[in-house]
C-alpha cells in the first residue's frame, strides 16, 4: 500500500513537472520572436519594452489571487483553466492584427499566468517537508529546459513559416496541456484543508498562519534575487553584442549553456544536498555565488572568463530559487501554501517588471557620446550584484528563526 502511494505520487509529481516544461516551452518560444514581430506592427523600442513588461505586471497582480482560489476550489481547476488561458492568450497573437491586440495578448497572458504557483502548490500538497526543497529543484529543472527548449523551436518555427507561427504552435501545446491536466491529473488539497468560501480571508492572514519572518524575508528575498536577475537578463544580449560581437544564434548558445547548468543542479544535486545542509545553507551559498558573478560578468575580456561568470550565475541562481520556494512552503500552514507561494510569484513578477526598466535607465551611464562606450553593462551588472548582498544579508537573519512546522494549523505570530 505504502509502495503504491509513493508511485501515485510520483506519478503526480511527474504529470505536474510536464506540465510546466509545456508551459515553459510556450514561454520560451515568444522569448525570439515577440519583439520582431512587435516591429512588425511599428513597435518602438519603448512600446517594446512595455509589452515584455505588462506581462509580469498583470502576473504581480493576479499570481496571489490565482492562489487564493486554489485554496478554495483545489489544484486542479485552476491549472486546467489558467492553461486555457494561456492558449487564449497565445492564440489572440497569433491571430493579432495590431499592437493593440498584442497587448491583449500579453494581459490574457499574464492574468491567467498564475499557474506555476499552483503548480507549486500542488507539490508542497504532496510532498513531506524534507522532500520539498528537491520537488521544488525539480520545478527549476522543469524551467530549465523550457527554457532551452523554447527559443529553439521558436527560432525554427519562424524561419521556416513566419512569425505567427510559433504562436500557434504554443497556443497548441497550451491546449494539450490543459487536456493533460483534466485527464491524468487527481485533485491534491483534500476539503477538509481548503478555505472556506464563507471567510473573506484577506492575504495578510496568510501571516497568522505561518512563521511571520520566514514568509516576509523570503518575499523580499525573491523580489531582490528576480530584479538583480532581470536586470542582467535584460542586458544580456545587448552586451555580447558590444562586447564579443556575438549575434542572437551565439548568445542562444550561451543560454543554453547557463539552462544545462541549471537543469543539473536543480534536476539533481539540490535533492541530494538539502537533507544534508539545509535550505538557508544553500539559499546563503547561492547568493555568494551569483553576487560575485554579477560582479565579474562585466569585467569579462575573454570568452573563458565570459563562460565562468555565466556559469556562476547560473549556479547561483539554481540554489537560491528551488531552497526560497521549498523553505517558504514549509513554513506555512497547508491551506495556504497556494496564497504564500503565490505572494511568492507575485513578488517576483514585480522584479521582473522593475528589473528591465531599471536596467535601461542604469545602462545609460555606461554610454560615451550617446552611444553604448567600452564599459558597457559595468553599472547595472554592479548594482545587480549589489541586490545579491541584500540578498545575503537578508538570508543572514533567517538562521536565526526557526522554520513553523508544516501542515499544522499554528499561528506563529
Amino acid at each position: 500500500m505504502i509502495v503504491k502511494a509513493a508511485n501515485n505520487k510520483k506519478s503526480h509529481l511527474g504529470i505536474i513537472l510536464l506540465t510546466i516544461f509545456i508551459d515553459m516551452i510556450g514561454f520560451g518560444i515568444v522569448i525570439p520572436v515577440l519583439p520582431l514581430y512587435a516591429q512588425h506592427f511599428g513597435a518602438s523600442s519603448i512600446a517594446n519594452g512595455f509589452l515584455v513588461g505588462i506581462y509580469s505586471a498583470v502576473q504581480f497582480i493576479f499570481s496571489p489571487i490565482m492562489g487564493k482560489i486554489s485554496d478554495r476550489l483545489g489544484r486542479r481547476p485552476v491549472l486546467i483553466y489558467s492553461v486555457i488561458g494561456t492558449a487564449i492568450g497565445y492564440w489572440i497573437m497569433g491571430a493579432a492584427g495590431s499592437l493593440m491586440w498584442l497587448f491583449i495578448a500579453r494581459i490574457t497572458a499574464g492574468i491567467t499566468g498564475g499557474n506555476i504557483s499552483t503548480a507549486q502548490a500542488y507539490v508542497a500538497d504532496i510532498t513531506t517537508p524534507e522532500e520539498r526543497s528537491g520537488a521544488m529543484g525539480l520545478i527549476g529543472a522543469a524551467f530549465g529546459l523550457g527554457f532551452i527548449v523554447g527559443p529553439a523551436i521558436g527560432g525554427v518555427l519562424s524561419g521556416f513559416y513566419n512569425f505567427r507561427a510559433p504562436f500557434y504552435f504554443a497556443a497548441g501545446l497550451a491546449v494539450v496541456n490543459a487536456l493533460f491536466i483534466a485527464l491524468r491529473l487527481p485533485e491534491s488539497l483534500d476539503a477538509e484543508h481548503r478555505a472556506h468560501p464563507a471567510h473573506r480571508q484577506p492575504f495578510r492572514d496568510v501571516l497568522q498562519h505561518s512563521n511571520r519572518q520566514i514568509l516576509v524575508t523570503t518575499i523580499a528575498v525573491y523580489f531582490f534575487l528576480i530584479t538583480g536577475f532581470s536586470i542582467m537578463t535584460a542586458l544580456y544580449a545587448l552586451f555580447m553584442d558590444h562586447r564579443f560581437g556575438l549575434d542572437a544564434k551565439h548568445t542562444g548558445y550561451i543560454f543554453a549553456y547557463i539552462g544545462i547548468i541549471g537543469v543539473l543542479i536543480q534536476g539533481g544535486m539540490i535533492r541530494r544536498m538539502v537533507p544534508k545542509y539545509g535550505e538557508r545553507k544553500l539559499a546563503a551559498f547561492g547568493a555568494v555565488v551569483l553576487a560575485a558573478s554579477l560582479f565579474a560578468l562585466p569585467f569579462s575580456r575573454t570568452m573563458t572568463f565570459l563562460l565562468v561568470a555565466s556559469g556562476g550565475i547560473a549556479i547561483g541562481n539554481s540554489f537560491l530559487t528551488p531552497t526560497l520556494n521549498g523553505l517558504l512552503s514549509r513554513s506555512v500552514d497547508k491551506r495556504w501554501q497556494g496564497r504564500a507561494l503565490g505572494l511568492l510569484q507575485s513578488s517576483g513578477s514585480l522584479g521582473r517588471a522593475v528589473g528591465p526598466a531599471f536596467a535601461g535607465w542604469l545602462a545609460v551611464f555606461d554610454f560615451v557620446g550617446g552611444k553604448p562606450g567600452p564599459n558597457y553593462g559595468v553599472t547595472p551588472f554592479v548594482v545587480a550584484g549589489i541586490l545579491l548582498v541584500v540578498v545575503f544579508v537578508l538570508l543572514l537573519s533567517l538562521f536565526r528563526t526557526e522554520p513553523a512546522p508544516l501542515d499544522q494549523s499554528c499561528e506563529l505570530v
